[in-house]
């Protein structure tokens, strides 16, 4: 099947696939493993491997779930594992208490849904939004209990300014690929910028939903607010002194900083062992593998080392299921990249160009949506909107650089079963996919469109 039927389907597994999730209770990866076996064999991928007639080999349908399946555990699954034993050790320690201490005194105890929001869009800047998020959720957690705030306007807040700069503002690797195509891979500092100035709409528009739907959904790990404030002193009670700010910080940010000086690095074009070395300790494996140290460090100064069995046993308990969940979610994506989808979407793109800075917004959209990788859609439009731009009418570097942030815009729009980041958003804040499709799904559609809303009159400043 090809063709404008192969995305209607789609659609209709899309919708077929929620239903199964969130009415009849299927576990998320059973019915996603079943839809992309389901649509893998309507959309005519072979179910054994073949070789096309120009003598290049086409993956049968076993080994596109394969590939999509331990393609998501190569990408993010250890990257988890380690952030969520680094969380772990946190909240054993005290540590995550102490920086939530720190990020009142920062903002006050009026703006903690501000202050998440604000700490993911700086620390996903250099880090991926998945990364990010799990690396801040205690945190999150721990401000939730120091202030009575709702569990799930933190988690959307965070989840907003987690996707923003993922998207948006370079050294993240999409941006920075998109931009490249575009041919503004020279003036990365413009891109930066205006990722910054394409981000207030959606900051704020971000901040005014998390605030809206905490008040309508609960996540399972809720607190009766009139119980807090005992529960925080209870909780710093326990631990007798809390390490020190420099301790609690060192496995969060040791990594962020490696990653950052990685980014650097690479945009500088650096080479030698040094640019090598600074490679290496910055790949999120490694970055996260040595906050891991710290927390280890810590969890030592602590006096508890005895339990650092346990707290790994524990922490992979539940890391598995959002593991395979969210590699799921990759089989789903692989199957959607390796039917014709992509390559009708690209055969018909001229017919859609008249649609100006709109254009290059939806077709992102529209391959988010299909696929799942926030990543794989903005490059992906944009080596499909590069040829393009003439058409369109975007010639200069500022208007280049708005269609790069179009893309970026319609690359978030939206966050839905098939992506990693809905999976761990609604897993690690200790939501049903249901409640992720209320908060996570419509979330990101409110940002793409405040984000759009912005690049659309930035197009009448901008020349």
């Amino acid at each position: 099947m090809t063709g404008l039927p192969l995305i209607l389907l789609f659609i209709v597994a899309i919708v077929v696939m929620i239903v199964m999730i969130s009415k009849f209770k299927i576990h998320p990866f059973i019915s996603i493993m079943c839809i992309s076996l389901l649509l893998g064999i309507a959309a005519g991928i072979p179910i054994v491997d073949k070789v096309a007639e120009d003598g290049s080999k086409i993956s049968g349908l076993a080994n596109v779930i394969g590939a999509g399946f331990s393609g998501t555990f190569t990408s993010i699954g250890i990257v988890i594992i380690l952030g969520a034993l680094i969380g772990s050790i946190l909240e054993q320690t005290g540590a995550a208490l102490k920086l939530a201490d720190m990020v009142i005194k920062l903002v006050g105890k009026n703006n903690p849904v501000l202050a998440m929001e604000l700490m993911g869009w700086v620390v996903s800047i250099p880090v991926f939004c998945d990364s990010g998020f799990v690396i801040l959720n205690p945190i999150r957690k721990a401000l939730v209990k120091r202030t009575g705030e709702s569990s799930v306007a933190m988690t959307v807040a965070l989840a907003t300014g987690l996707y923003l700069s993922h998207v948006f503002i370079p050294p993240t690797p999409g941006p920075i690929a998109a931009a490249s195509t575009l041919g503004i891979g020279n003036s990365l500092i413009l891109v930066m910028g205006l990722g910054v100035v394409c981000s207030i709409f959606p900051l704020i528009a971000g901040l005014l939903y998390a605030k809206f739907i905490g008040k309508s959904v609960k996540a399972d790990d809720e607190n009766d607010t009139s119980e807090v404030t005992k529960t925080y002193e209870e909780l710093v009670a326990e631990y007798g002194k809390l390490p020190s700010g420099f301790s609690s910080l060192a496995p969060i940010i040791v990594p962020i900083i490696l990653m950052a000086l990685s980014s650097v690095a690479s945009m500088a074009k650096m080479s030698g062992f040094a640019a090598d070395l600074i490679g290496f300790l910055g790949t999120p494996i490694i970055a996260l593998a040595v906050g891991t140290i710290f927390a280890v460090i810590q969890l030592s100064g602590a006096g508890k080392m005895n339990d650092f069995y346990n707290i790994c046993n524990e922490t992979l308990k539940t890391v598995g299921p959002i593991l395979f969940v969210t590699a799921a979610g990759g089989v789903l994506g692989k199957v959607i990249s390796s039917s014709d989808m992509v390559n009708y979407i690209s055969q018909h793109a001229t017919a859609l160009s008249t649609m100006g800075i709109f254009f290059p917004f939806l077709l992102s959209a529209i391959l988010k949506s299909a696929q799942g990788s926030s990543t794989v859609a903005l490059t992906t439009t944009a080596g499909i909107v590069a040829p393009l731009l003439p058409v369109l009418g975007f010639t200069t570097p500022g208007q280049v650089t708005l269609v790069c942030m179009a893309i970026g815009a319609g690359a978030m729009t939206v966050s839905h079963a098939n992506d990693s980041f809905f999976w761990v958003v609604t897993n690690f804040g200790a939501m049903s996919p249901d409640r992720g499709y209320k908060t996570q799904t419509m979330n990101t559609l409110v940002l793409g469109l405040a984000a759009m809303l912005e690049i659309w009159l930035l197009t009448f400043i901008i020349h």
